[in-house]
């Protein structure tokens, strides 16, 4: 039913959405943000069907999908209102002064679109971070088409969001190439797509290897694009010493749930805790591993990453250093990831790069350290993480300096007592990290600032008024926030008006 695109269907998507581009890229804000809404609206008048096709796909629960799909609109909606704003868009003015030596021109900055956007579905989020997600709502804010590859996981889902899409295009009197839906399962779609000339950046959510070969391949292009790829992450945990004295019991109880939520499938699930050898540890494992046994596995939501988890649990499992702490003890089904935490010496886990792996489940491994300074060493050890946590007081923040210089430096975003399942959707988010948590760590996946992703700066030098874009004009008529001279500002220039 879902064929792979062909070439020649790839190279029809990207030369309609080229064409779309310089169209849709003179749109105003409002009437992207007003297309945006719009698809929202589109989503929610599927109604029932959606949840249901969704669930049967991904063995997801009624509840987990109708959550994901309120957040899949909100994105739509709250980016729709932050496009509108154009706080992102960094306009920047910066007045002549003609009797300067030498003469200082009048200089303007915005930024603008890239051009046509490849989005690739994820597999654990078939709504927001797939056709409708993240990535395509900030492509279209940033005056972008979009081409969405589906996710093989959840194709007829993705039809289902596409239609609505396509529903939206018509009803605003856009060129159809602004959307362009597309299937396959092989690695050789996804070159053509990165690879065409027309495609001037992509998004990815999945693993390493996907979206690692994804960036190599828009790097040996002729013209290299960017590729905003989140690949992998396991998201290490730092119980120190103050708060385990009077919480440890607590905390453990705390990570048994965030370890196990939709059965560890999310990108900032807790796969590594940290702490200190001796009794308050000792109690962490112990209740930690108490609570593990009771909980029920949970079907995965496809084989692939049943299968995957399956070995890479085995592998890490298999190391003679590793012991196990806790696996689940209610009966499993078929697909069905079972709980399971293990524990391992820091000495270890520095040593051997397989224990550095994500583990995409509901897996966690603890590492025991003989003090702050190896803790430390640990800390240093880690690769780039979406999140990393402290679970701390204050005094433990303020007498370890080190390591949360440490752990500050792996990380995109950095928790005090919390735990890192749950992304909020609001511009103050960072969902991004160091390699190899994504390929560009100066970016969010999540939150308004992600509309930047698919734009480029242009100044404009000497330029007069008539001929800026509106969002640089003297008078201000779209009423942003912009630099002028060094102030920020919403009013007019009207000296220069």
């Amino acid at each position: 039913m879902f064929n792979d695109a062909t070439i020649q269907e790839v190279n029809e998507a990207l030369k309609s959405a080229w064409d779309a581009f310089h169209i849709y890229r003179k749109c105003s804000l409002k009437e992207r943000a007003h297309f945006m809404r719009s698809i929202a609206e589109q989503i929610e008048s599927l109604g029932n069907d959606l949840i249901i096709t969704a669930g049967k796909e991904t063995n997801l629960s009624e509840a987990r999908l109708r959550g994901e799909l309120a957040r899949t609109i909100f994105q739509l909606n709250s980016y729709a209102a932050a496009c509108e704003r154009g706080e992102w868009l960094e306009a920047r003015i910066d007045t002549a002064i003609p009797d300067k030596a030498p003469p200082k021109p009048d200089i303007r900055k915005m930024l603008v679109p890239l051009g046509p956007v490849v989005v690739f579905g994820a597999s654990n989020f078939p709504f927001a971070y797939s056709t409708a997600g993240g990535d395509t709502a900030t492509a279209f804010a940033a005056g972008c088409p979009v081409v969405v590859k589906a996710h093989p996981a959840h194709a007829q889902t993705s039809k289902l969001v596409a239609g609505a899409i396509i529903k939206a295009v018509e009803a605003c009197h856009l060129p159809k190439g602004v959307f362009t839906h597309l299937y396959g399962r092989s690695f050789e779609v996804g070159r053509a797509l990165v690879t065409h000339p027309y495609t001037k950046a992509a998004g990815f959510t999945g693993s390493f290897t996907g979206g690692k070969q994804l960036f190599d391949w828009a790097n040996q292009r002729k013209d290299p694009i960017p590729v905003f790829a989140e690949m992998s992450s396991i998201n290490p945990v730092f119980l120190l010493p103050g708060k385990m004295r009077v919480s440890a019991a607590a905390i453990a109880k705390q990570y048994a749930a965030s370890i196990t939520l939709g059965s560890g499938q999310f990108c900032t699930n807790p796969g590594l805790l940290i702490g200190l050898e001796g009794n308050d540890l000792t109690t962490f494992i112990t209740t930690l591993a108490a609570k593990i046994k009771t909980i029920a596995p949970v079907t995965m939501l496809n084989k692939g990453i049943y299968e995957n988890y399956a070995d890479k649990r085995a592998q890490a499992l298999s190391l003679p250093e590793v012991q196990v702490v806790a696996v689940s003890e209610v009966a499993s089904k078929e697909m069905q990831g079972i709980p399971t935490v293990a524990v391992v010496t820091a000495d270890v886990f520095i040593n051997n790069p397989v224990l550095h792996q994500e583990v995409f489940g509901p897996y966690s491994l603890i590492i025991k350290c003989k003090d702050m300074r190896q803790m430390t060493d640990v800390a240093r050890h880690i690769e780039g993480q979406l999140t990393a946590t402290l679970m701390a007081t204050e005094e433990d923040t303020k007498s370890n300096a080190e390591l949360v210089d440490a752990v500050q430096n792996l990380c995109g975003r950095f928790i005090l007592n919390g735990v890192p399942t749950g992304v909020e959707v609001c511009l103050s988010m960072q969902h991004g990290g160091p390699f190899p948590a994504t390929t560009d760590s100066r970016f969010s996946s999540v939150g308004a600032d992600g509309i930047k992703r698919f734009a480029r700066p242009v100044a404009y030098q000497n330029w007069s008024n008539e001929l800026l874009p509106d969002e640089l004009k003297n008078e201000n008529p779209l009423g942003i926030w912009r630099t002028v001279n060094n102030e920020l500002t919403k009013e007019a220039m009207r000296f220069y008006s």
